[in-house]
């Protein structure tokens, strides 16, 4: 595992295969970290075909510097416009898994002469605005408005998500799904029916929203948000041989 001191001041831990591009480059989803099956069985991928990939983990996620409940999108977009700036060449494939998949946006907002293509995992665009906090309670919003965070159990953790002011300020500063979002590369969108975390609506209205010569969703019948099962690992690498 390598270092990466970005401007923020944060350390960003990294694992890079290098090889030819176009590079693949993985995003994380909220709370994951690199260690992940996805972003594993996607650098076995790249390595067994000579393909640069790129693994990190965001501030405060695994192994890098930076105190979770102080951060949000937009520090976590930051940070994925370092490792892109610091340790790739050329025109790389995205990867973004559930929030990774919003991240892969921003950063195609921001650098879109760096992106040959992108594909989507579950992405989950907007997640703070449209799914936490229009899942609230009425008692669970007067809790955050009192203090600045809510925690709801998880199914990825024994504790539960917690989930700031910081997060959710950050996210609304940061949506994609309500101004114009071209996307003038490759993509693939790849989604469960039975994701519980993020529906489906929420890829047909990303496909709905975007605009590009090349843009694509697959929907897998019974596939749940964490799409790691050996079917759907290989359609993700499929996508990415296709968009890069």
């Amino acid at each position: 595992m390598d270092y990466l001191h970005a401007a923020s001041g944060r350390r960003i831990a990294f694992r890079r295969t290098r090889g030819t591009g176009p590079g693949v480059v993985f995003l994380g989803g909220f709370r994951s970290d690199m260690t992940g099956t996805k972003a594993q069985f996607l650098q076995d991928w790249a390595a067994a075909r000579g393909r640069a990939f790129l693994r990190f983990d965001y501030g405060g996620h695994g192994a890098s510097s930076g105190e979770f409940d102080r951060l949000g999108i937009a520090d976590w977009r930051d940070d994925a416009l370092a490792v892109l700036d610091a340790l790739t060449e050329g025109p790389q494939v995205l990867v973004g898994s559930s929030m990774g998949g919003w991240i892969a946006l921003l950063v195609a907002r921001a650098r879109p002469d760096r992106v040959a293509g992108l594909v989507g995992v579950a992405a989950a665009p907007d997640f703070t605005e449209d799914g936490m906090l229009a899942g609230l309670t009425a008692a669970e919003r007067a809790a955050f408005d009192r203090q600045g965070f809510v925690e709801r159990p998880s199914a990825y953790a024994p504790e539960p998500y917690r989930y700031t002011r910081a997060l959710v300020d950050q996210g609304r500063a940061n949506l994609v799904l309500r101004s114009a979002l071209p996307l003038p590369f490759p993509v693939r969108l790849l989604h469960g029916t039975a994701d519980a975390d993020v529906p489906p609506a929420v890829a047909l209205r990303l496909l709905d929203h975007a605009t590009g010569p090349d843009i694509r969703l697959t929907l897998v019948k019974d596939a749940d948000h964490r799409f790691s099962t050996p079917a759907c690992l290989s359609l993700i690498a499929d996508a990415v041989e296709r968009v890069g």
